[in-house]
């Protein structure tokens, strides 16, 4: 846990650096376990977490709010958000809904699923739509916190950003990641911002088998991939290895900078307006 907190205090001031207001980590930033058991024995109250703390005295240094995942004590799969003085912002936080049981990776074997949505909250960059992860595959989440296009009902309150921190698996990151990040900013015409785990989270030498594909990705509103950062690679040479996959050179650490167009969400939904007819589906 403290190696990933240092990792993440460099991202935060190599962010500032580059002028940036706010700082957006992966999914489960704080540790990514072994086992349901060590999980649960790592996993920290929100207030005392020693690596929330440490990320709020990061924020406060550097002027820059910071919206990160990790996990929570009551065994949420959770989403923060820290306001550039340091501060936790109570209303910023999300408790993951869709858990993740796929192959030998069962998440609902150590944490619990959310039981409502956050409402989209302020951030120096619009408002943000907090979703994580798997929740990518439910394009009903997305549109319940964008709900774009004139007439839609909650317009006023309809998030701009929506941001799924993220730990994808390769064999589905391969597949899936671009084309359900774009649809989801095509559909709610909003910016998507999706931070991800990239690598393999616990040394080969010593067994682990956890690799993250990585290809941390901001859509535009029109379906745009205006970032996209590195990935994995199959680095397996000796005889009878096989595929053994670590992150790109450069991957961990890597740093996307871009700029959010508020008055291209705007553009978007006035030109092409997305007034959703759900009466129709519950009468057919």
């Amino acid at each position: 846990m403290a190696k990933n907190l240092e990792q993440c205090k460099d991202l935060a001031g190599m962010a500032a650096a580059a002028g940036a207001s706010i700082l957006f980590l992966p999914e489960a930033s704080d540790y990514i376990a072994t086992s349901a058991s060590e999980s649960h024995s790592l996993a920290k109250p929100i207030e005392s977490s020693p690596f929330v703390r440490g990320l709020k005295d990061a924020a406060k240094q550097h002027n820059l709010a910071i919206h990160v995942g990790i996990h929570d004590s009551k065994l949420f799969n959770t989403t923060v958000y820290i306001n550039p003085d340091g501060t936790l912002n109570h209303a910023g936080t999300y408790n993951k809904l869709h858990l993740f049981d796929y192959g030998t990776l069962v998440e609902s074997a150590s944490t619990q699923a959310g039981s409502r949505f956050t409402p989209p909250f302020p951030s120096p960059i619009g408002l943000l739509g907090s979703l994580i992860c798997f929740d990518l595959r439910f394009p009903e989440a997305a549109l319940h916190l964008a709900k774009p296009g004139p007439g839609s009902p909650g317009q006023a309150a309809a998030a701009e950003v929506i941001l799924y921190p993220s730990a994808f698996t390769v064999p589905t990151g391969q597949a899936h990641w671009e084309p359900l990040l774009r649809a989801r900013a095509i559909e709610t015409q909003s910016w998507v911002v999706a931070a991800a785990q990239v690598g393999r989270h616990h040394p080969y030498s010593e067994g682990g088998k956890r690799v993250s594909y990585g290809h941390s990705m901001v859509v535009d509103p029109w379906g745009k991939v205006v970032v996209e950062l590195k990935g994995v690679e199959d680095v397996g040479n000796a005889e009878g290895e096989g595929e053994r996959l670590e992150a790109v050179s450069g991957a961990v650490g890597e740093l996307g900078v871009f700029e959010v167009d508020l008055e291209h969400v705007a553009r978007v939904r006035e030109r092409m307006p997305l007034v959703r007819r759900t009466d129709l589906y519950s009468r057919s």
